[in-house]
């Protein structure tokens, strides 16, 4: 057996043969207990709905793939989509979320398995992606507002609203997740009623035929595979806050199942509905059009209601987006690859240095349109889901026999499989992209590969404090089970 000493507790390793179980993470032992025994955990319910808003938060911004490609192509999308990306992407995050339950999520996964280097880029893409999303929020919010309230259209009016609503919603992530996850409950059971309502009022509207209107002639690919893209992934943003989570082994893995049929079914319904009940004019299927739709279905008092589970909703996502990425940014901290400071918590429990910096990005970036701030992020995420893919992969062939508290039934070879269909699907998502995106996220992802160095230098010169905390075990040296196991 071999031993680290960790501060005040030991970390063991036991290595029978191939019978590997690390035993530094169980459900009873949390990396955070010190800070942070005073703080609530996050329970199943709450942790459902904040999966959900990491993914979708409702059928807000699903417009686009009717417009995109017709009826028949965007209900097909959303199932097939979930099926080959979808899927995936919460099994692995399942796994790999429940081997690894701490604060930092996919870049502790990426780092243990390729080396702190590829952890910090995987850390800065993701970041990066996630404030990009973050800022599209506010720009969804107020373009459901806009029909009721058209001073919110634009000019100065508009950028007052994004950052009162950015300093609010940024306040209730500074009180803490516990606050975050109820609170998404609550909105989300508000946000996803109108649209039962409105299915149940459209039945004597609906007409089958309109579902199959399809015309390969003149879909508009990159628009179609962006939103669907953009609306069925950030299933392992969650993994961000599973050092938060009461029991993550099992809590993690229910809730993405639960959640994972609630997203599906929460885009496929309404879309039936809505391209069932009304006559098709593609052009008119846009950000908003589902209060258009409410209001011929069921009203004036259906389309407002729509309109306030839009604008609820989007809180919801932002919210929930928010405290993943500032968590990321506290879990970089406390493994070293960023200074210190991001690791400071308020007397809530919460990373508020993580979520100020947060904040700032989603200000700078929410003047940037719709399909820009989409394509932008989809094409920043793509690359960090490569690096998960390669992770995931490595560590099942690397350490086959460590213990995992949720393992996809599947072995390596199945493994391999299960991401080539993701795979082909970022690459199609990369191509199909403009070369505007393609130049900006470029040129993101050069400032993150000179950015590691830099901050090395930094620590060398000591103009900014870094440490890795003591109660985080040493992942990578502790599978090192050949070179290096002392019996």
């Amino acid at each position: 057996m071999k031993l680290r000493n960790t501060g005040n507790k030991q970390i063991s390793i036991p290595m029978v043969g191939q019978n590997v179980k690390y035993s530094g993470i169980t459900e009873d032992h949390s990396p955070h207990a010190n800070p942070t025994n005073n703080i609530k955990k996050i329970s199943l319910l709450p942790l459902i709905f904040l999966i959900f808003y990491e993914v979708s938060g409702g059928p807000f911004g699903i417009e686009d793939s009717v417009r995109a490609a017709g009826p028949f192509l965007a209900l097909m999308g959303f199932l097939v989509f979930a099926i080959i990306w979808s899927v995936p992407e919460a099994l692995i995050t399942a796994e790999m979320g429940t081997m690894f339950p701490e604060d930092g999520g996919y870049v502790i996964w990426v780092s243990s398995a390729l080396g702190p280097y590829w952890g910090f880029q995987q850390g800065w893409m993701k970041w990066l992606s996630g404030v990009i999303d973050n800022a599209l929020y506010p720009v969804l919010f107020l373009d459901y507002l806009k029909s009721g309230l058209p001073i919110l259209a634009d000019g100065y009016p508009r950028i007052v609203a994004i950052v009162a609503l950015t300093v609010a919603l940024t306040y209730m992530n500074f009180r803490g997740t516990t606050i975050v996850g109820w609170v998404a409950v609550f909105l989300g059971l508000f946000s996803v009623l109108p649209f039962v309502i409105m299915g149940f009022v459209a039945v004597p509207k609906i007409e089958p035929s309109r579902w199959l209107v399809m015309d390969l002639h003149v879909v508009n690919w990159n628009l179609y595979l962006n939103t669907l893209f953009w609306n069925l992934n950030y299933w392992d943003s969650i993994s961000t806050l599973a050092g938060e989570v009461d029991n993550p082994k099992k809590t993690l893995p229910k809730a993405l199942l639960y959640a994972l049929i609630f997203v599906v079914c929460g885009y496929f319904f309404p879309l039936l509905v809505g391209t069932g009940a009304v006559s098709l004019d593609r052009e008119l299927w846009k950000d908003g059009y589902f209060s258009d739709i409410a209001m011929v279905v069921g009203g004036v008092w259906l389309s407002w209601w729509v309109q306030a589970g839009a604008g609820l909703s989007n809180m919801g996502m932002f919210v929930t987006e928010m405290s993943s990425d500032s968590f990321q940014l506290l879990g970089m901290a406390e493994r070293g690859m960023i200074p210190e400071f991001f690791a400071k918590r308020s007397r809530y429990g919460t990373p508020y240095i993580g979520i100020l910096f947060s904040a700032s990005g989603v200000i700078l970036l929410s003047q940037l349109t719709f399909q820009e701030i989409v394509a932008a992020e989809n094409f920043l995420y793509c690359f960090g889901m490569i690096l998960e893919f390669i992770a995931f992969v490595r560590l099942r062939m690397k350490y086959p026999a460590v213990s995992r508290p949720y393992k996809i039934p599947v072995g390596t070879i199945g493994a391999v499989l299960m991401c080539v269909p993701p795979t082909i699907l970022i690459c199609v998502v990369l191509a199909l992209s403009t070369f505007k995106v393609m130049g900006l996220s470029v040129f993101a992802i050069v400032i993150g590969l000179v950015l590691q160095p830099f901050l090395k230098y930094v620590e060398k010169k000591r103009w900014a404090k870094f440490s890795t905390s003591a109660d985080l075990p040493d992942l990578h040296n502790a599978y090192e089970t050949k070179e290096s196991l002392v019996f």
